[in-house]
């Protein structure tokens, strides 16, 4: 290896992010009602009812609440939630406190993400549901996508 290489490796500084690394959020976001990860959050969503439910939590001890889910995207991928178009849900829907529920049915999830409910129970739907939250303080969060899993 030449000088010239040696020590431009040497005085590059870490940046800290590369594309191998994960981009945490300084709040983290889990989904309380989370039955199984596979490896995104997973919840279980019944036939018998067609409701589907899924609880966004942060922390208290971050000191932050939660305003809003301000964005809802089902989809193969995050895009949607991150534009204006083509979402799920454009209704905001309130927080209280550290946690907000999002409300949904297999009928409208049919409607709305051009999605079909498996035949077989114990099967993902197609589509993972993206959230974008706000937080009492003007930030926002992309947390995990969650799957849902339809059950009996």
């Amino acid at each position: 290896m030449s000088i010239v290489a040696i020590a431009l490796m040497q005085s590059c500084k870490k940046s800290g992010f590369n594309g191998l690394t994960d981009n945490r959020p300084a709040v983290p976001v889990t989904v309380a009602n989370a039955q199984d990860y596979r490896p995104d959050p997973t919840v279980f969503a019944s036939r018998a009812t067609g409701a589907i439910t899924i609880t966004l939590s942060i922390p208290a001890s971050t000191g932050r609440t939660i305003k809003e889910i301000t964005r809802v995207s089902a989809n193969t991928t995050q895009t949607q939630v991150q534009g204006t178009t083509g979402l799920y849900n454009t209704a905001v829907i309130a927080g209280t406190g550290t946690t907000v529920t999002f409300n949904t049915t297999f009928t409208e999830y049919i409607a709305k993400a051009a999605g079909v409910i498996p035949a077989a129970n114990s099967t993902e739907l197609a589509k993972r549901f993206y959230f974008l939250i706000t937080l009492d303080n003007g930030d926002t969060i992309i947390p995990e996508p969650v799957r849902v899993v339809v059950i009996p």
